[in-house]
């Protein structure tokens, strides 16, 4: 079984990519030339002497030779095609082959055909072959010359487009009952395994015209018990529930390539999360590991190039460079796409290009790729046969020969330079990171205790003990036990020297009490000890990140993707992402991969935060971007959905206006969303669907449409909670209104806090000209003139206002309490308002930025106008970033935990925690002192006065 499985789970080779295709030495070199430099005459005369197959090939096909003599690949090609139109298709397709493969060898060994051209003909050939025999069986007992419910799935080599000149081909073959031809009498099972024994003689038989290519079908679906050709619902449900790792590994390269080919392709479809997982399996990429040893340790041959070492099983072989590839695709590709390709050398440009792996390592692979693969077909060549090693000898500088080499030693010391790079790669693969920790070894349970154990030790080696008992779900299989037993003791370790190891405890209870399963995560803090701290931190520090973990534990595989603690990227590239992580092209899976998204990075930036490694004002600005990206998505998708019944309204399109936070480009991880909806165009207008609306009840059923998108729970959970109480009219107006509807209101009905709430507006979905339109809008409305006094007093009236019916919630809420950031709001609002600089110019020509929704830039304009104290930008930062980390580290503004205390002091770069509460007040006084200098009024800032609050 290990040795099946080792064969089984080599993919093969993608085409060389120019991105990494280095130059090769030797006869490569020649090989990758110039079609119109090939030498014809060399190729020839090498092939005639050291290669019996071709010679006796060209001697019996005489007219090949002389077109290949004289260059003329084209007609060559022309010439093997017209001897694969006998009418007996077994005879056929074997003459075809011969010419196929003397015109490939010949022309490679020439220069003319480059290695992509020949495995791609050679596939080519491959798929046609086994497509005919398909036909020809079930044509031979029904005399219909159709494929109709018989699938043909190539894996390996020719699923990756990648065969060589002696590849066997390891197709899986399904039947479907119900679309079958077969006779009458005929039951469809036995039918479809008739089929399959013919469509094997036709193909592998050897005849006096030869072969056309060795079929071997135990890629199949438990091949030890079922037939040759499996039915396709008997497939599914073992891919879906009993298939074992190595087989996804064999998935990674397959495709539909002969027979019913749409129903082969709606078979990958349906398996493609057995394939391409969105959670990291730790549990099958450690079998996928464990695999990868047995390669190495199962080879009895040489390990180092010389007579008997395999170019395909040694070490620094071919075999090393598919698993290394395909190691890094099964872990990373279920949440990426990119990286689900089918060729070996494509794969390393998808996991450059993405970042998985570095360049340097790339090229090495690709150069090594291209150059074992070329001197393997030499080795093919000489007999025609599916060898892999080298000879000894005599025989070995035959094959240098034939590759044009000097002789067998240069040969040897070639492949000794590039097996030895291929091999140090893939040492990384099988053995832990030198940075990390060694995987943990299960255990006894006797070892959980230690013999001199300190009183805090026991209790919570006790405490992780009773997990044991059954009271959780996901520790009631042998296997999950088995899992939690071998990382108990560091678990034990870990809790210890956390910050609060009974806070930690509590999380990690809620976090197995929620989750159906942990066996993966298990596996993960096993193969990733040094995630354990950090997650312990998560669970000790924030309730919010807890929670969240234990709802969806497969939110830490983002901290073992090495950008997951990056930057999430622009609003494009965040888009891009969500779209890449749909599991389907459909209205229901994009949805479900923007919560998935935006999960993600929200969970990866509440770590930075926790961490410090971040600064909370660059997290806010991320989250902000996210969500705007989600919106975006979220309109597009949800618009495109609505038209399929309602049509749409030609001249017109829903535009949305973020404020508060989301239009500052500040949210929290608690934040929800203000938005406010206007239409444009024609008010009276109508759609042109079959169930035809106007204009107002359209936009009106579509923008409730789009808050459903981002509000109502899917598969994923929830993702926003949507505010639309800042629209014109507030709760009592429509959802929607036009353009002139909206420029009215706020023209002519709007109140000042309106007016404020609007210079914090930014547009975030629409086109180039919806958006100057309302932009437009805006800026008229916010720079008309205003009586001084009166805006004062409606400022001062307001935020008392506020004060009375919205009180902080702690001794940390740097947002309500008096001289915090509704105060600093509240001044930057009045002074755009207000609309004029220190000397009386005004704002909106001598400092435009004054005007930015983003207050991290309107403020330091409006410092540079004189209208604010220099210093205030300062205050706002830290009370920003109080803001964004106290969402997760103090929900409520309440006193942290001492661990969460210093976690929140390091977030807003203070020394200590004593440091913060310092500079809080400090903060506070200053807005207080700039409150009562611009706006004439005392607010009092005293610990005794915000304890009382």
């Amino acid at each position: 079984m290990i040795a099946r499985c080792v064969r089984f789970i080599s993919g093969a080779f993608g085409q060389v990519t120019s991105g990494l295709a280095g130059t090769c030495r030797g006869s490569q070199r020649k090989a990758m030339a110039n079609p119109a430099q090939a030498d014809w005459d060399s190729a020839l005369d090498r092939a005639k002497a050291h290669s019996p197959f071709l010679a006796r090939a060209l001697d019996k096909q005489s007219e090949l030779a002389e077109l290949l003599a004289a260059g003329d690949s084209e007609a060559a090609f022309g010439w093997v095609r017209e001897r694969g139109q006998h009418a007996d298709t077994a005879i056929a397709l074997r003459r075809e082959r011969l010419g196929l493969a003397t015109l490939l060898a010949i022309g490679d060994l020439a220069g003319a055909f480059p290695l992509p051209q020949v495995v791609e003909q050679l596939t080519a050939f491959a798929d046609n072959a086994l497509d005919r025999a398909i036909r020809t069986a079930i044509a031979e007992r029904t005399g219909d010359d159709s494929a109709a419910g018989f699938i043909a799935l190539a894996l390996g080599k020719q699923g990756a487009g990648e065969l060589n000149y002696s590849s066997d081909i390891d197709p899986i073959l399904l039947y479907e009952p119900t679309r079958l031809a077969h006779r009458a009498k005929d039951d469809p099972a036995d039918a479809a395994q008739r089929y399959a024994r013919r469509i094997v003689a036709l193909l592998s038989d050897v005849t006096d015209e030869g072969y056309v290519l060795r079929v071997d079908l135990r890629l199949r679906p438990a091949s030890e018990i079922s037939p040759l050709v499996v039915r396709r619902a008997a497939a599914l449900t073992h891919y879906q529930s009993a298939a074992l790792p190595w087989e996804r590994a064999a998935f990674t390269r397959a495709r539909a390539a002969a027979g019913d080919l749409a129903a082969g392709e709606e078979f990958l479809t349906a398996i493609r999360p057995f394939i391409w997982r969105q959670a990291l399996d730790f549990g099958a990429v450690d079998e996928i590991r464990k695999l990868t040893e047995r390669v190495r340790a199962g080879h009895e041959g040489p390990d180092k190039p010389g007579p008997g070492f395999n170019l395909k099983k040694g070490r620094g072989g071919i075999r090393e460079i598919e698993f290394f590839v395909q190691t890094h695709q099964l872990i990373h590709g279920g949440r990426d796409p990119s990286l689900r390709v089918r060729g070996t050398s494509d794969a390393l440009g998808a996991l450059v290009a993405a970042e998985r792996i570095e360049p340097a390592t790339a090229r090495t692979l690709s150069e090594a790729y291209k150059r074992l693969r070329v001197v393997e077909h030499r080795l093919q060549m000489v007999h025609d046969r599916q060898t892999h090693s080298l000879p000894k000898g005599a025989a070995l500088d035959n094959v240098a020969w034939l590759d044009g080499r000097a002789g067998g030693a240069e040969l040897v010391a070639e492949l000794t330079e590039l097996t030895q790079a291929v091999g140090a790669i893939f040492d990384t693969l099988i053995e832990p990171e030198p940075e990390l920790p060694s995987p943990i070894k299960a255990p006894k349970r006797k070892r959980h205790k230690v013999s001199k154990p300190a009183p805090d030790r026991a209790i919570i080696a006790a405490r992780i003990e009773n997990w044991r008992d059954g009271r959780f779900q996901c520790l009631r299989t042998p296997q999950a036990l088995a899992a939690f037993d071998a990382l108990a003791p560091v678990l034990t370790d870990a809790l210890v020297h956390a910050d609060d190891p009974e806070r930690a405890l509590i999380r990690w209870e809620s976090l197995l009490e929620r989750a159906p399963s942990a066996i993966n995560l298990f596996y993960l803090l096993q193969a990733q000890p040094q995630l354990l701290h950090r997650l312990i931190s998560a669970l000790t520090l924030s309730a919010m990140l807890a929670d969240e973990l234990a709802r969806k534990p497969e939110l830490l595989d983002t901290l073992l993707d090495r950008r997951g603690l990056d930057s999430p990227g622009s609003v494009e590239e965040i888009a891009e992402r969500m779209e890449r992580s749909a599991a389907r092209p459909d209205y229901e899976a994009m949805l479900d991969a923007i919560r998935q998204v935006t999960g993600e990075i929200r969970f990866s930036q509440g770590l930075q935060m926790i961490e410090g490694s971040a600064d909370p004002l660059d997290i806010a600005q991320a989250l902000s971007r996210t969500a705007e990206a989600a919106l975006q998505l979220a309109l597009r998708e949800t618009a495109d959905d609505f038209a399929k019944a309602h049509g749409r309204i030609e001249g017109s399109e829903l535009v949305v206006l973020g404020l508060g936070r989301l239009g500052g480009g500040a949210l929290t991880h608690a934040s929800d969303l203000d938005l406010v909806f206007v239409f444009t165009g024609d008010f009276a207008a109508q759609s042109d669907g079959l169930r035809a609306l106007g204009a107002t009840h359209y936009y009106n059923r579509l923008a409730s449409r789009v808050i459903a998108a981002l509000s109502v729970p899917t598969a994923q959970g929830a993702l926003y909670e949507i505010d639309t109480r800042l629209r014109p009219q507030g709760g009592q107006g429509p959802l929607v209104v036009s353009c002139e509807a909206f420029a009215k209101y706020q023209q002519e009905a709007a109140w000042t806090w309106e007016h404020m709430a609007l210079a914090r507006a930014r547009v975030l979905a629409g086109s180039p000209a919806a958006r100057e339109q309302l932009e437009a809008i805006m800026v008229e409305v916010l720079l008309r003139q205003r009586d001084r006094h009166k805006l004062a007093d409606a400022v001062v009236s307001m935020r008392d206002e506020m004060a009375r019916y919205k009180q902080p919630t702690g001794p940390l809420d740097a947002k309500r309490a008096r001289g915090g950031l509704v105060d600093c709001e509240f001044l930057v609002h009045y002074l755009q308002l207000r609309g004029v600089a220190a000397d009386g110019t005004a704002l909106s020509q001598s400092h435009p930025d004054a005007y930015a929704p983003d207050l991290g830039a309107a403020i330091p304009a409006l410092i540079d106008a004189g209208r604010l104290p220099a210093d205030l930008r300062a205050h706002y930062d830290l009370m920003s970033r109080m803001l964004v980390a106290g969402r997760l580290l103090s929900p409520g503004g309440a006193e942290p935990p001492r661990g969460a205390a210093q976690a929140l002091a390091r977030a807003c770069r203070q020394s200590d925690y004593d440091a913060l509460l310092h500079a809080f007040a400090e903060a506070r006084q200053r807005v207080a002192g700039a409150w009562s200098a611009i706006l004439g009024q005392t607010i009092l800032t005293s610990n005794m006065e915000h304890n009382n609050e």
